[in-house]
């Protein structure tokens, strides 16, 4: 039995659950998911690398590449977080709400042995930006203070199954690892798994990562880059030396002159010919031949594929410092919060509520909304002057501890004024 058949027949066995961990009957969908996995789009034929997992990762290690995925990447890591309750819920209403979030917080920050909360998000996103698959595997504990711990997963041996019954604890997803038979499939459960897609679609169960849309741009960029590379070097001779009626053996005896005597040496070579020798040029010998206005174009088509302006690749043509901070605030608001609020959504869900059954808690980002810290204060002050808001509903936005009297809204200053005017008055009636 091949491997292909042996993971379809443990597919088979494991998606055979037809009822709910309740024994309530599964509902039934009248549509079929992912048609197109029988019967697959004809692909043309090209010459191209194909965005394989190992051919996506080599690409992630070119500099351009390099220089867009850390730069999306390293600022949702460190963005500061915080474990809050969702807004329908009150410390009223939640038993231990103050010790559950400190738990959560705690554990999440030290989320396995050898990992930290920011090395963990790190290869999720990694993963994420480069093909569009991240996993984090999920784990219960019997210990009170750490009641989980996470770790990392290849996205790309991760397989989904399309047969899931909806069950948070039937089998999902599975790994793939190689080996032969039942061994190389290890079932998943839909609670034991985090996996983030970016750009889902029907017609497929997994996710469009930045480079898989951007791999056929880059993999012509390097092609530039190394011809640029070759030409600057001098490797590829761009000129010809045209002697007119001159035999075979004059021409051999004239090429081991050359290399012999002069190629190298520095020496003035002196030549004693009825014609002149004239010199072919095969280009024009300037910046023009390395085609840099080309790989221009194809940095810029690798900024597009991100979500980032090409300013943040190295591109600095048509920007000023009335237009940086514009696509500044363009970047975070287009590549970074989308990515930030995805994780924030599959932790809340997937680890808070089905994994822990703590529904009522959620994963939030700090300061997503607003990337100008004076802006932010400002609108801040601006609805705790009007009674808006309270000092410890800013606090919990800012991620700092609530403080003893904080959660009365405070008085308008006008009005604050004109009681303190009407008391005065009185006293001096």
């Amino acid at each position: 039995m091949s491997v292909k058949d042996s993971i379809r027949n443990a597919w088979k066995r494991l998606g055979g659950v037809e009822a709910r961990s309740g024994g309530e009957p599964a509902v039934q969908r009248k549509t079929v998911a992912l048609p197109s996995i029988l019967s697959p789009y004809p692909s043309a034929q090209r010459a191209l690398p194909k965005p394989t997992p190992a051919n996506l990762r080599k690409f992630a290690e070119t500099p351009v590449v390099r220089r867009a995925i850390n730069l999306i990447k390293d600022r949702v890591a460190s963005l500061d977080w915080q474990v809050r309750l969702k807004r329908d819920y009150t410390p009223q209403k939640v038993g231990y709400a103050a010790k559950r979030m400190a738990t959560l917080r705690r554990t999440l920050e030290a989320p396995n042995d050898s990992d930290s909360f920011r090395t963990l998000i790190e290869q999720v996103l990694e993963d994420a930006l480069v093909g569009g698959f991240g996993a984090i595997e999920m784990e219960l504990t019997s210990d009170v203070e750490k009641p989980f711990e996470l770790w990392a997963v290849d996205g790309a041996t991760i397989r989904i199954n399309p047969k899931w019954d909806g069950a948070p604890d039937s089998p999902r997803y599975a790994q793939t690892t190689g080996l032969s038979g039942s061994e190389g499939l290890i079932p998943l459960n839909d609670d034991e798994l985090i996996y983030l897609r970016m750009n889902p679609r029907t017609h497929t169960p997994f996710g469009l990562g930045p480079l898989e849309v951007a791999f056929e741009t880059v993999n012509t960029f390097l092609s530039a880059h190394r011809f640029a590379g070759k030409l600057a070097s001098n490797s590829v001779v761009q000129y010809a030396l045209w002697l007119n009626e001159t035999t075979p053996a004059q021409q051999e005896r004239l090429i081991r002159w050359w290399q012999d005597e002069i190629e190298g040496t520095g020496r003035v070579p002196i030549l004693s010919t009825e014609q002149k020798p004239e010199v072919l040029r095969f280009a024009q010998g300037t910046d023009a031949d390395l085609r840099l206005n080309w790989q221009e174009f194809l940095i810029r088509m690798v900024a597009n594929a991100f979500g980032l302006p090409p300013v943040l690749l190295g591109q600095t043509q048509d920007v000023n410092r009335s237009t940086a901070n514009e696509l500044m605030n363009e970047a975070f608001h287009s590549a970074i919060t989308p990515l930030a609020r995805l994780l924030a959504e599959h932790l809340t869900r997937d680890l808070f509520a089905k994994r822990l059954g703590w529904a009522e808690f959620e994963f939030v980002f700090n300061e997503l909304d607003s990337r100008d810290e004076m802006s932010e204060i400002q609108i801040q002050t601006a609805l705790l002057a009007a009674g808006v808001l309270t000092v410890n509903e800013v606090r919990a936005m800012r991620g700092l501890a609530p403080l003893p009297g904080g959660s009365m809204p405070r008085p308008n200053p006008q009005e604050e004024e004109e009681v303190v005017n009407s008391a005065l008055v009185q006293q001096d009636e």
